[in-house]
């Protein structure tokens, strides 16, 4: 799908506030309700709008350690990625999961409530991931900046 300025205007105000009404919406993208909501329709059917979330504050929850890991596995056939794939999504504390060029195959990241909660995930679920031959933990000690926005 081609997207014009009034398409990427509309995904900008939409990222700073999935909540905002169509009527609003379309105010502040100078095009009419009817017109502005066929376009957010459309994204949505083209899969470019996947989903509308809320996003939470980590540390008010007593959620705010976040933990990089980057993995090695043992071997690189097309069922051991599947296999770890798939076993990195039944663990709710890994929020991320990227492949990666160079010497480390993954990335993840863990948010947890604590040094100590994050031991016991260690030593009970992450080195127990299928294929897994080394894993290294780095703690992030401050956010510096944090934006759910795609630079468009």
């Amino acid at each position: 799908m081609k997207l014009d300025k009034f398409d990427i205007e509309i995904l900008k105000v939409m990222q700073r506030d999935a909540t905002v009404s169509m009527a609003e919406l379309s105010q502040r993208v100078g095009l009419s309700h009817t017109p502005c909501w066929r376009r957010v329709k459309k994204m949505e059917n083209e899969g470019i709008i996947r989903k509308k979330v809320t996003l939470l504050d980590a540390k008010k929850l007593n959620v705010g350690v976040s933990v990089f890991i980057y993995v090695t596995l043992k071997n690189h056939t097309g069922d051991s990625l599947t296999r770890f794939e798939n076993a990195v999504e039944d663990v709710e504390e890994i929020v991320e999961c990227h492949t990666t060029s160079g010497d480390k195959d993954y990335l993840l990241k863990v948010i947890i409530k604590s040094i100590e909660d994050y031991e016991h995930l260690l030593k009970s679920t992450l080195t127990n991931l299928p294929l897994v031959d080394h894993l290294s933990s780095t703690f992030a000690l401050k956010q510096v900046k944090n934006t759910t926005e795609l630079p468009l």
